[in-house]
């Protein structure tokens, strides 16, 4: 089968409505800066760490209206997302002693961001005496003090605006985790979660769209995985990703048909990617199922429909035989509005076996209850890193992390667009540069980034698809409409 067929088999399993789904935006005029990137690593990790194998271009940055990244930082944020987050906890905010305190810092960083272009970027506060021995909470900490430390320590310090993109994003929901104490277990808002309401209705608006799937996702492990069955595995998980609900939101309230608005995405899925590595990668698998199965990693990105894709994803990995175990790589706190933590996955999978109901959505609840068994036998497995929501490229990646992916794993799956741009290290690279040399080249493992575009960043798309969706959609940058399966077996050194 191949995978224009798997598309197609795909978007025929869902409900047949077609619905218009589109995001706001400007046109898009991508410039080129001249602010240099600064890299948080030390001599002796420049020295050795592998890095891509073409000169590094300059970074994306927020100072040029009409950009994404500019709309993003200068009003989204603020205006759509923050806003959002107060709506969703406003009883909690405003009536809930315990967060008074919380709230008050709430407002403070709001106001920053309602003055982003003049608002400097500032250390996280110190951690309290009592935290001190907690190596978890003091090794986050560093991190991210020895990696503000080239925006922050100067005469004139980076603002929201002058200071790289991602730097920022990410910046901004570490700073929302500083205004719950999120951290410190003598709060009375610790781990608490702002996102939690939003992910769960994500969760709970996933099942109708996913039971056509999971009636495929059970024989999929039957067929050869070179037959169709891998590729259309990943084209799932590929295109959950533009269920993105820092994007729309996951109660429906901008009327949206989810099932409908799927199948419209996998009926033109073929024709939106701008690289498809596909058969590559199904070969690869072919590979580790004949030595009986690898250790397979993906790299989570959303919680909500996307992570129940990435769950179908793991489910035929290991029931083909690919794998012999599945690690999810994961956030270690709130982050981008729906990025999953243990805690979600775990939510998801709970709810698909228990609260699924067995008659209406039977291979839902079934898939639910496999889960369940992967996680108790030691199939699948979580793991969270501080790596995972923190800006540093992907080839500054610390050096526990990069030797286990090195050591231990066969293949990693990255998942989204936040994570892709971290792959090319959120920089200007011309879209036709090779993937194989912009992460192939020092990436520890066998990768495989499976992305919708949602910034202003790429590589190795081809150029005659590229100039195709310039043509059909200013936006085709950052809605989520193209996408790209590019695969490489990783680096060597």
């Amino acid at each position: 089968m191949h995978l224009s067929s798997s598309f197609l088999l795909a978007a025929s399993l869902l409900t047949q409505q077609s619905v218009a789904f589109s995001i706001p935006h400007k046109s898009r005029n991508i410039p080129r800066t001249h602010h240099h990137l600064k890299l948080n690593m030390s001599t002796d990790q420049q020295s050795t760490s592998p890095k891509p194998n073409l000169p590094l271009p300059e970074p994306l940055l927020s100072l040029t209206p009409g950009t994404w990244a500019y709309d993003t930082m200068s009003r989204r944020i603020d205006e759509e997302i923050l806003q959002r987050t107060f709506e969703e906890n406003e009883d909690e905010y405003l009536n809930n002693p315990d967060f008074t305190e919380a709230y008050q810092k709430f407002q403070s960083l709001r106001g920053e961001l309602q003055n982003a272009a003049n608002t400097p970027l500032r250390h996280m506060h110190p951690l309290p005496a009592h935290m001190m021995d907690d190596a978890d909470a003091v090794r986050e900490y560093n991190e991210w003090k020895d990696f503000l430390a080239q925006y922050v320590d100067n005469e004139t310090p980076d603002t929201w605006l002058s200071a790289p993109w991602l730097v920022a994003e990410f910046y901004l929901y570490r700073r929302l985790m500083e205004t719950l104490d999120y951290f410190n277990p003598q709060s009375s808002t610790y781990l608490y979660d702002p996102f939690a309401k939003q992910k769960s209705a994500g969760l709970y608006t996933s099942v109708a769209t996913a039971e056509p799937i999971f009636s495929q996702i059970v024989t999929l492990g039957e067929k050869d995985v070179t037959d169709g069955a891998m590729g259309l595995a990943a084209a799932f998980a590929l295109w959950g990703n533009k269920m993105d609900l820092s994007l729309w939101p996951a109660d429906g309230s901008d009327g949206a048909n989810v099932p409908g608005l799927f199948q419209s995405i996998l009926k033109n899925a073929n024709d939106n990617l701008l690289h498809d590595d596909t058969k590559e990668l199904v070969a690869y698998g072919q590979s580790l199922k004949n030595k009986g199965g690898g250790l397979v990693d993906i790299v989570v990105d959303n919680a909500g429909f996307e992570l129940i894709m990435d769950l179908a994803l793991a489910d035929y990995l290991i029931d083909s035989g690919v794998a012999k175990v599945v690690r999810f790589q994961l956030k270690s706190h709130p982050t981008f509005v729906s990025d999953a933590l243990e805690k979600d996955l775990r939510e998801h999978v709970k709810y698909y076996a228990d609260s699924v109901s067995v008659n209406e959505f039977p291979n839902a609840n079934a898939a639910g209850k496999r889960w369940l068994s992967y996680l108790d036998e030691g199939k699948w497995e979580c793991k969270e890193n501080s790596f995972w929501v923190q800006p540093a490229p992907m080839w500054e990646m610390p050096s526990d992390l990069r030797n286990d992916l090195k050591q231990r794993c066969d293949l990693a799956f990255i998942k989204g667009d936040a994570n892709y741009r971290r792959l090319l290290g959120d920089l200007y690279w011309d879209y036709s540069s090779p993937f194989e040399d912009v992460v192939g080249h020092y990436f520890p493992c066998p990768v495989c980034a499976l992305r919708t575009l949602k910034a202003e960043v790429g590589c190795g798309m081809e150029k005659e698809k590229v100039e195709r969706a310039k043509s059909l959609d200013d936006a085709w940058m950052t809605n989520g409409r193209f996408g790209v399966v590019q695969f490489s077996i990783g680096s060597d050194e």
